[in-house]
């Protein structure tokens, strides 16, 4: 990257370059024309993408799930391309380059979900679900309340998942044009938009597919390249960092990230269960046409996303390798009146940083044009979630009482799309500075709160009733709401106050075990009528998540 780049990147936060911004006198720097070549590549064709998919929507159905019609192996990569987030390769790589061996929490939290997902949930769900995982949930007990809670959860974990990737996505931008981050998220919020409100589905999955494939290849670049350097020892590489990093020895050892066993366990279970929760992964097993693809989907998914899960931290520690003692990545800024030298962009842009440092401009071009690939299809696929979830589980099935047109609920969807892209953008503004990776990982503790649970009671104990999933529901996602805000993630970092009401970081290890206790409490004291009509339809769940008799016509209505 050249030297009027970082210059003019070190006044990125300041009130000049707004104004600069607006003025034009931006655009006069020279920026880095391979990787803006790249760019405009990649969003052409995933614009050509949305046109073609647009022109196939004509039912409810292949706007929410393209038709049920796609396989089990590209579902897979499309699985994968949807969960390997701005988070995970820029996040967890910034993570690792920070904190040195605690960055393989998130690495490894983020993948010992699947399993879970795989022998538990993917195979019932597909048989007996139809766009939502409300469905799901609500298939035996009484629409309205359940469907209310599943919607609630859905929106708030799709808000701060978007949140999360919208900060890396504007974090990209300001980086590859030199341009404000504000403009640089409202690029973001009108091509997510884009994508959803005219391509559905459709577009959603393969500009995921095309982007899981651009970011294996790269990563496994990036990461083969560190290793040549460290002349293929894992050793050497290590040594190598642990010589230039400021913590020296230290960032081998945990403790570096997460202060104490609470905390650790914590974040653990909310990785775990999170992934069984989070209604924009639960959505995808409804794109394909039976229960044996939703197997083949998840088994795709996880042999790729544990590749890329090793390969970031080798990016981690090829960052702390190569850039530390580089003096053109690093910029100096003044912060409460202190001056202090930071890598460019911040901490989430170190592999970035690396694919320049072991590929040149071309590289950076490339990994900085997948890396904003990667963002827009995770963006799409969970405005494509949240959009469902207010369209299909509250406005069609609660409002309508079921018998809503499929006109109009696509018209609802598309004007919760755009709500939903603005609100993405107010708060990716809002959240500049906070870690990517740190922010999915609440994400993950409210989907493992609140969604997991009582996904997991509907459809694996008899005696869940309305009543005990809709209180043990929203009882565990206030208490994880209400906890994160009063947590040091936003009481301290957000809302600048001294020191945190609640402790920990994460609120999972006891969010989770309050959602099943209410849950199982309330629907054991549950003597209605209504509660004998739900334990008496267990049966017939339980025969139809099995069989899958009944279900192929389910997708296809």
């Amino acid at each position: 990257m050249n030297k009027h780049l970082l210059a003019l990147l070190a006044g990125l936060f300041s009130t000049s370059a707004w104004a600069d911004a607006l003025t034009g006198e931006v655009e006069k720097q020279p920026m880095n024309i391979p990787a803006i070549i790249m760019f405009f590549l990649f969003v052409a064709a995933t614009l050509y993408i949305t046109y073609w998919a647009a022109r196939k929507n004509t039912t409810a159905s292949d706007f929410y799930t393209a038709g049920g019609g796609i396989s089990g192996f590209k579902n897979g990569l499309a699985i994968a391309g949807d969960y390997m987030s701005a988070a995970s390769f820029l996040g967890i790589s910034a993570m690792v380059y920070t904190t040195g061996y605690d960055g393989l929490i998130y690495s490894t939290g983020f993948l010992v979900g699947w399993p879970i997902v795989l022998f538990l949930i993917a195979e019932r769900l597909r048989n007996l679900g139809k766009f939502t995982f409300a469905d799901v949930a609500a298939y035996r007990l009484k629409q309205t309340p359940v469907r209310l809670f599943a919607a609630s959860g859905t929106l708030l974990v799709v808000m701060i998942y978007l949140i999360a990737q919208v900060v890396g996505a504007g974090k990209l931008i300001q980086l590859l044009f030199g341009m404000n981050y504000i403009w640089a998220v409202l690029i973001v919020g009108v091509l997510m938009v884009m994508y959803v409100l005219f391509g559905g589905m459709l577009a959603t999955t393969w500009v995921q597919i095309i982007k899981a494939v651009l970011l294996l290849s790269g990563a496994t670049f990036m990461a083969f390249m560190v290793l040549k350097i460290a002349d293929f020892s894992p050793e050497i590489m290590f040594k190598k960092a642990t010589e230039v990093h400021e913590k020296g020895t230290s960032i081998m050892s945990p403790g570096g990230l997460v202060k104490n066993p609470i905390d650790a366990l914590s974040l653990g279970v909310a990785l775990m269960f999170g992934t069984a929760g989070l209604p924009h992964i639960l959505m995808r097993f409804f794109t394909v046409k039976d229960a044996k693809q939703a197997r083949k989907s998840v088994f795709v998914a996880t042999g790729f996303i544990g590749y890329f899960y090793i390969l970031t931290f080798i990016i981690g520690f090829g960052a702390i390798m190569l850039l530390t003692k580089d003096p053109q990545f690093f910029e100096t800024v003044v912060k409460d009146g202190v001056e202090v030298t930071q890598i460019i962009g911040g901490t989430n842009m170190a592999a970035v940083h690396l694919s320049n440092a072991v590929g040149g401009n071309i590289f950076l071009g490339f990994i900085s044009a997948v890396a904003f690939a990667t963002i827009l299809a995770v963006v799409a696929g969970l405005t494509l979630s949240g959009a469902s979830a207010v369209s299909h589980d509250l406005y069609a099935s609660v409002i309508m009482k079921g018998k809503a047109r499929p006109h109009d609920e696509m018209r609802i969807s598309r004007l919760t799309t755009l709500v939903l892209g603005v609100l993405a953008i107010i708060l990716g503004v809002a959240f500049e500075n906070q870690n990517v990776a740190f922010m999915v990982g609440l994400a993950f503790a409210l989907a493992a709160s609140a969604n997991f649970p009582i996904l997991f009671l509907s459809m694996f104990w008899k005696n869940l009733t309305t009543r005990g999933a809709v209180v043990g529901g929203f009882s565990g996602l206030i208490a994880a709401t209400v906890l994160i805000v009063l947590g040091p993630t936003v009481w301290v970092s957000v809302l600048h106050n001294d020191a945190p009401i609640f402790p920990y970081g994460n609120p999972a290890l006891f969010t989770i075990p309050l959602t099943f206790i209410v849950a199982w409490l309330v629907s054991v004291t549950d003597t209605s009528e209504r509660a004998k009509l739900d334990k008496a339809g267990f049966q017939a769940q339980y025969v139809r998540s099995m069989t899958g008799i009944g279900a192929s016509g389910a997708a296809q209505h």
